[in-house]
């Protein structure tokens, strides 16, 4: 399989390069555009359950679609906020990613979720990670650009909890409290990870989160019947 990420002033284009008979599992409405010969087969991957799993603790998709190849073509897809897009080969081993970052893989790739316990309750990321598994190539997206940092054994590093995209299954995390109680509720840095090597963390620049409260605030209100003209959103 061969690929390649575009990368433009806001946002990645993935064009994936499939031969015959080859196949790609993709997040349902990640697509953009394919060649002809190429077929969609869209179901709950894994079974009902495995997709309930995805869909009410991971924050996927309940319906994934893969794509199949009946002759050579290509498969284009985007991620649904503007950022990058990158790539990651698996060879037998494990990669934990956080809610809305999968983007697509290879057929082979196990998709399932993992339970990390209170720790991600608590640093705000969700009760359970996806949990890719496998041999193959999976491609992972965020909000705004990636960086990715690898870690020796014994060495930690520190990202707040909004901004992590995947880790390796070989790293170790613990979500802790930024400073004292003081400096968790006041300095809007809330819960970091405490990642400790041997592995790689991949990060994001921006932080959905974040942006929801920057944009929340700031949004018109009213009566949408007056004559002001506003209008009035409920979360």
């Amino acid at each position: 399989m061969d690929y390649d990420i575009e990368h433009r002033p806001s946002y990645a284009l993935l064009s994936v390069d499939l031969d015959q008979s080859e196949e790609l599992q993709a997040e349902a409405g990640a697509m953009v555009s394919h060649t002809d010969g190429i077929t969609i087969d869209t179901k709950a991957q894994g079974g009902i359950v495995d997709s309930l799993k995805r869909t009410a603790f991971g924050g996927e998709s309940f319906f994934m679609n893969t794509f199949s190849a009946d002759r050579p073509g290509h498969v284009t897809l985007a991620p649904p906020l503007p950022g990058d897009v990158i790539s990651k080969e698996l060879r037998d081993e494990r990669l934990l990613v956080q809610s809305g970052s999968f983007l697509a893989a290879d057929a082979g790739i196990d998709i399932d979720t993992k339970f990390g316990g209170g720790r991600t309750f608590f640093g705000g990321e969700g009760l359970f990670l996806l949990e890719l598994s496998g041999t193959g190539r999976t491609f992972l997206s965020s909000y705004g650009a990636i960086e990715r940092v690898d870690l020796d054994p014994g060495e930690t590093y520190t990202v707040d909890t909004g901004h992590i995209v995947a880790f390796e299954g070989s790293t170790n995390f613990d979500v802790k409290k930024v400073g004292g109680l003081k400096s968790t509720l006041f300095s809007g840095e809330g819960l970091v990870c405490e990642f400790s090597g041997e592995g790689s963390v991949w990060l994001q620049t921006r932080s959905t989160d974040a942006f929801l409260s920057w944009l929340i605030p700031n949004l018109p209100t009213g009566n949408g019947g007056d004559d002001s003209g506003g209008f009035s959103i409920d979360f």
